[in-house]
């Protein structure tokens, strides 16, 4: 049997020579208490360890913010890889030889695509790499030194030198590419019949992924040019810009060597090189100001904590309003640095220095106070028309903060700046509230909040299913619960086959199934003496529901037929589910 691409034994034995505990304790520091496991997540910040791994079950889950999984999904959220590329780390830590991928054509032709792509790039940053420390690379030496970059940043950033249009080309065909690859990867394009390198003479920055895998690359045009002074890989199967970190593949790095309080977000990669030579390490860039949902979904594997500290012009501004929404959907701490009008970070650490920009970081605003700060360079508050303007949006940023406790500072705030009563505000305030449509993120909340809602059937069809998966003693074996359960006939059949709790999420794709993720997380303690009780229960109230359906439809079928001997035959049966009902009878779900 294959299993997803794997064969399902080969996949049980690499668990089983992958001790999760072993796995785990390389990445978190794990203490054992009781019959488990526990750390401090390492999926989100926290003081108090609710990280839990059995050792038994091969099966970790976090209390907290509830990521959950075996030893393969646990490698893939914390370097932030593939299944495949997880798979790959844990063989080689068991020194076992990785079968043969089997799956559809279209998935294995992309993975080797993939591949195939991967040991391009890292060829071609290698080699620009190697050119910068030519005779021929002074135009970028010469920038180097302008810019002070010293032989730490050239190394942490694997700088390079793209020495003409066709000399990576050539070397490309030598190392057995061809140019229909390198047009895929990104590094070549076609004009007039000839292949020419897209980076020509210009200083290259390889841009990696978390997985410290090239995946693109973005360059400097050296000089006075007519082209555009930065030029960016275009999208490819491994280079989509919009879920692009420069650096982060270094802060993951400094995070699993010395921890990680916060991230901070600048502009551009030659600000990141700037605050990591200040010793700024734990800085990324975006590819281009706007952050997206796919970025901050990437960080937040990092750290709850970010400063947005973008250039001190308008569109640095309008950039980090931008960034706000997203981040605080994907449940960031946010804090933001105002920096001198018209500075980005590498300015300011010349021109002011590392311990001036450090203070600014160590005092950067919280987000409403800092929106507040920005809709007051908007009015003149000598004017009581613009006094009154001004009120009203920083009220509408309050109203967003959503209890009293939070809003009540901010209300006093404006009160001091504008020295309208504090009881005016809040009216205001509140007709605000009540007046605004909802936002996305309350729309979210709410339709989260309905979706969650559970009915008497979803607790019992859980209950059913965890006692299933976790083989509690208490399961009568002579019912067929995929007749209860239809929609869940893959998990019950798993189930009864007995597979280990971490082979779940082998079959199956656990983090896209809510329902099978809250069974394999499902808390026993408070059922150790109603367990049994509690499962009957559970399969009477989903099997008297179908019996109820089923004598609903004879009932209406009776009353609709005109033949004597079939209305004979249909009262015998309701008879007998009347009786099924009655009596509290399974035997009509009995396996046949």
């Amino acid at each position: 049997m294959q299993n997803k691409g794997y064969p399902a034994d080969w996949l049980y034995q690499l668990k089983q020579r992958n001790n999760i505990v072993s796995i785990i304790s390389k990445y978190v520091h794990l203490e054992r208490k009781g019959g488990k496991y526990w750390a401090c997540c390492p999926f989100h910040n926290e003081k108090t360890p609710s990280f839990s791994v059995s050792e038994d079950e091969g099966f970790f889950y976090c209390f907290g913010c509830k990521e959950s999984g075996d030893v393969i999904s646990f490698v893939m959220k914390y370097e932030s890889c593939d299944f495949s590329e997880a798979v790959s780390i844990l063989a080689k830590n068991a020194g076992m030889e990785i079968p043969e991928f089997v799956g559809e054509k279209d998935v294995i032709e992309k993975k080797k695509a993939k591949e195939r792509m991967l040991k391009l790039l890292d060829s071609a940053y290698k080699h620009y790499q190697q050119n910068l420390y030519l005779p021929i690379a002074k135009p970028a030496q010469d920038y180097i030194k302008k810019r002070n970059f010293t032989r730490h940043e050239l190394e942490d950033f694997k700088m390079g030198y793209a020495i003409n249009w066709t000399e990576l080309i050539d070397y490309l065909k030598k190392q057995g590419f061809t140019y229909k690859e390198m047009v895929d990867a990104g590094v070549a394009q076609q004009k007039n019949g000839r292949y020419y390198d897209v980076m020509a003479e210009r200083l290259v920055f390889p841009i990696f992924n978390s997985f410290n895998e090239c995946i693109g690359f973005s360059a400097r045009v050296l000089g006075q040019s007519d082209y555009a002074k930065y030029k960016n890989t275009a999208e490819t199967l491994v280079f989509q810009k919009g879920r692009v970190v420069f650096a982060i593949n270094l802060v993951k790095a400094l995070k699993q060597k010395s921890g990680l309080d916060k991230i901070i977000i600048v502009e551009g990669q030659i600000d990141v090189i700037a605050m990591h030579k200040a010793g700024f390490k734990n800085t990324v860039a975006c590819m281009g100001t706007a952050l997206t949902k796919e970025n901050a979904h990437e960080l937040k594997k990092l750290s709850n904590n970010v400063v947005l500290c973008f250039d001190g012009d308008t569109a640095g501004e309008k950039a980090t309003i931008r960034s706000i929404d997203i981040l605080k959907e994907e449940g960031f701490n946010i804090t933001i640095v105002s920096l001198p009008d018209k500075h980005d970070p590498d300015e300011v650490l010349k021109e002011y220095g590392k311990d001036y920009l450090n203070n600014l970081i160590n005092n950067a605003l919280p987000v409403t106070d800092y929106l507040i700060q920005s809709e007051l360079k908007k009015f003149n508050l000598d004017k009581p028309d613009e006094k009154g303007k001004f009120a009203v949006e920083a009220l509408k940023h309050i109203a967003k903060l959503g209890s009293n406790s939070e809003e009540e500072p901010y209300l006093e705030k404006v009160r001091d700046l504008t020295n309208i009563p504090i009881d005016v505000l809040r009216r205001d305030l509140q007709r605000i509230k009540t007046g605004q449509a909802p936002t996305k993120s309350d729309k979210k909340i709410t339709e989260d909040v309905l979706t969650t809602r559970e009915n008497g059937n979803i607790r019992a069809i859980k209950f059913i299913l965890s006692s299933l998966i976790y083989k509690k003693d208490y399961v009568n074996k002579k019912i067929d619960y995929s007749r209860l359960i239809p929609r869940q006939a893959e998990i019950i059949q798993k189930a009864m086959e007995g597979i280990p709790i971490s082979s779940y999420f082998d079959y199956f794709d656990v983090d896209n199934m809510p329902l099978l993720k809250e069974c394999l997380n499902m808390d026993f303690e408070d059922y150790e003496e109603t367990g049994k009780r509690y499962f009957d229960e559970c399969v009477w109230s989903l099997a008297s529901q179908e019996l109820i359906n089923r004598q609903n439809e004879l009932t209406e079928k009776f009353k609709n037929c005109n033949d004597n001997d079939e209305r004979a035959k249909i009262m015998q049966e309701l008879s007998a589910v009347s009786k099924s009902l009655r009596e509290k009878r399974l035997e009509d779900f009995y396996v046949r």
